[in-house]
């Protein structure tokens, strides 16, 4: 495919259709001084919105850079394809009942492989595509209103709903746009390709990402290596959390990792940040905007109120920011400032005594502003302009400027609820440097997210295979294939019958475990005994499973705790390993943590960590501590199983690996697998 540049960055600009919609693309170039060529192309109408038109695209004056066709997906079709034996630079493909439409429609899908054959090496955006924006030079395949202004600079948004792109361009936050564009059904240009040519602009500060679905994961990798390169920060609001997404298989892997956790595990492995609602997206992007990623979580905040104070650190304790306590020099230059009547601390309320007082409050300010700070947030609330006076108000933004002038440190000015922060005031804050954060919970919501540290770049994604009805293989032909590669799973042997039990489990040496053999959830089956010392408690144990085979297995003592281990093919982003807590906890506890295959040393120490068991496993209250690398051996181990036999397989499970101070046994694995 060529370049998207002359798409994106045109300097003519070609409309085909006369209807409304692309009346209306014109007008929003001409509104917002497009400087190039306009070139409405329409068979009957001799002028379009005011500017003359042509017959077709033969007569054009020459190859248009971008193209706006607005007329039905059957004339869409030979519309792109003159475009592309003309040689533009590409189009918005506006109408829809293609692919999208399938269900309604058989000819849809056909429609758009039609499409996707005229198009041929000429970009196209959609189809069922809005279009886009592109504020910074004022070129607009955009056929509606919108709530954005010319910028020099700014982020780009790409989101795959055209009503959520119109939302976006009427925020009143004083967060400048550069590029707002839609993706529809992306039959041919991406998410992610369209983010890498935006990115490449020197003036896009910033990407944000509505996701509905990833499609090509080869090219969102290959996104954010050129972000990485460029150092330009991407952040991603992605739907699709539901208890439908998340239905239970036979395993409790399935259940724990639904439909979500593997795109959560792929934002994660790619270093892009995942805000979970659309204004936390665009105070995050804010503050990227100005100040790029942040060093750190370390922040500060300073209200004239003890309330506020407390509701900052109350809000920051539910996100990974820390508010790190003051240190000598902060407390002598804010007692210089504040008296000695201000108890000072981190969140710092400085009470009203110097309010008016510009200099005395740039003054405080810049003291509580320092190198162990990734961002000080003066929280400055402002009273209604229909109904109240705000002149008092300056002296705060006076100040927070100021300070920013006096210090170089990272400074917002956050109103604790987003009506309370004038688009006036934001513009001019935002001008001299600092952040006008538009809600509390939102500004800290961003300080986290733009602090988390990019990950070291990763190895290329194990992409899901095709999907197949897999077979349950028998639990110990799962052991035995996992144990080639690694895993310790216990002594054990077949029962060919109850009867057949008592004698195996001799063999075995007492104490054993019984386990009913083609059972899944044995637990909740009724179909497993642990620490049987007799051969007649074999037996009675036996005869009572609603099962006809059995596993006799070591019983494995002194374990200090149960994990699952689990892996599965995730069709949309690869295959998902889930560690979680095992056993009977793994329902009660929903401890778990997720990545994708393959994983990095940092992903998998950074997972276990995280699960609320790894205090057990670390030895808690002076008990034994688990062997910590038999259990990395044995995640490591389910990996290279996965890795060397990805063709066929669906889903593993390990649950309970039991961990012992010295071992981690599989004392149970799942497979379902087609051979």
């Amino acid at each position: 495919m060529q370049s998207l540049n002359r798409l994106f960055r045109p300097k003519t600009i070609a409309v085909i259709g006369g209807g409304a919609w692309c009346r209306l693309v014109i007008t929003q170039c001409q509104k917002m001084g497009f400087k190039g060529s306009i070139w409405p192309v329409h068979p009957k109408a001799d002028e379009v919105a005011g500017l003359p038109a042509v017959r077709d695209v033969e007569s054009l004056p020459e190859a248009p850079d971008a193209v706006f066709i607005g007329v039905n997906r059957f004339a869409t079709i030979e519309v792109v394809r003159a475009l592309a034996t003309r040689g533009a630079g590409g189009a918005v493909c506006f109408a829809s009942g293609f692919l999208e439409a399938e269900a309604e429609d058989a000819e849809g899908a056909d429609l758009q492989a039609q499409l996707l054959e005229a198009a041929g090496d000429m970009p196209i955006l959609g189809p069922n595509c809005y279009g886009f924006i592109n504020y910074l030079d004022g070129a607009l395949l955009w056929p509606d209103q919108h709530g954005g202004v010319s910028a020099e600079t700014g982020v780009a948004l790409i989101t795959q709903s055209s009503n959520i792109a119109i939302n976006l361009t009427m925020q009143k936050r004083g967060l400048p746009l550069a590029y707002v564009v839609t993706a529809g059904n992306q039959a041919q240009t991406g998410i992610a390709a369209i983010g890498e040519a935006l990115l490449e602009d020197e003036r896009v500060t910033a990407l944000g990402l509505h996701i509905e679905g990833f499609g090509d994961l080869r090219a969102f990798e290959s996104l954010a290596a050129r972000a990485r390169a460029l150092g330009k920060p991407i952040i991603a609001l992605k739907v699709g959390k539901s208890a439908e997404a998340q239905a239970a298989t036979v395993s409790h892997t399935a259940s724990l990792a639904g439909g979500d956790a593997g795109a959560g595990a792929l934002l994660s492995r790619l270093g892009i940040p995942r805000l979970e609602d659309l204004p936390s997206f665009l105070e995050t992007l804010k503050l990227l905007h100005v100040t790029g990623r942040l060093p750190s979580n370390r922040i500060a905040t300073i209200s004239c109120s003890g309330g506020e104070a407390s509701l900052a650190a109350d809000t920051g304790h539910a996100r990974a920011v820390e508010f790190p306590p003051l240190n000598p020099r902060q407390t002598a230059d804010l007692r210089a400032a504040l008296g000695p009547m201000v108890a000072l601390a981190n969140p710092l309320d400085y009470h009203t005594y110097i309010w008016r007082d510009a200099d005395a409050m740039t003054q405080a300010f810049s003291a509580m502003m320092d190198p162990q700070l990734a961002i000080t947030l003066l929280i400055v609330d402002f009273p209604r302009a229909d109904r109240c006076d705000s002149s008092d108000w300056e002296c705060a933004i006076e100040a927070a400027i100021g300070a920013r002038r006096t210090t170089g440190a990272n400074v917002g000015l956050v109103a604790t609820l987003p009506e309370l922060l004038p688009e006036d005031v934001a513009a001019r804050l935002l001008a001299a440097g600092v952040v006008p954060f538009c809600g509390l919970s939102e500004a800290i919501a961003a300080c986290e997210a733009a602090s988390l540290l990019p990950p070291e770049p990763p190895a290329p994604l194990l992409l899901p295979t095709p999907t197949v009805e897999p077979d349950l293989v028998p639990e110990a032909d799962a052991k035995w294939q996992l144990a080639e590669y690694g895993l310790r799973v216990p002594r054990f042997k077949r029962a060919a019958s109850a009867a057949n039990a008592r004698a195996v489990a001799v063999d075995v040496g007492f104490p054993v475990v019984l386990k009913g053999e083609g059972v899944a959830h044995k637990t909740e089956a009724g179909a497993v005994a642990l620490n049987l010392s007799t051969g007649q408690e074999v037996s009675d144990a036996a005869f009572a499973m609603p099962a006809k085979r059995f596993l006799v297995e070591e019983m494995v003592t002194d374990v200090v705790a149960e994990l699952l281990i689990g892996v599965v093919k995730d069709p949309a982003h690869g295959f998902v390993m889930t560690l979680a807590a095992g056993g009977v906890l793994t329902e009660l506890l929903e401890d778990r943590a997720s990545f994708l295959l393959p994983a990095s040393d940092a992903a998998i120490a950074s997972a276990l960590d995280g699960l609320r068991i790894s205090r057990q496993l670390q030895g808690y209250r002076g008990a034994a501590a688990a062997d910590r690398d038999a259990i990395l051996r044995a995640i490591r181990a389910v990996e290279a199983y996965v890795m060397e036999n990805a063709l066929g397989l669906e889903e593993i499970e390990i649950n309970p690996l039991l961990c012992t101070p010295a071992d981690a046994v599989a004392a149970d694995a799942l497979l379902r697998r087609k051979y």
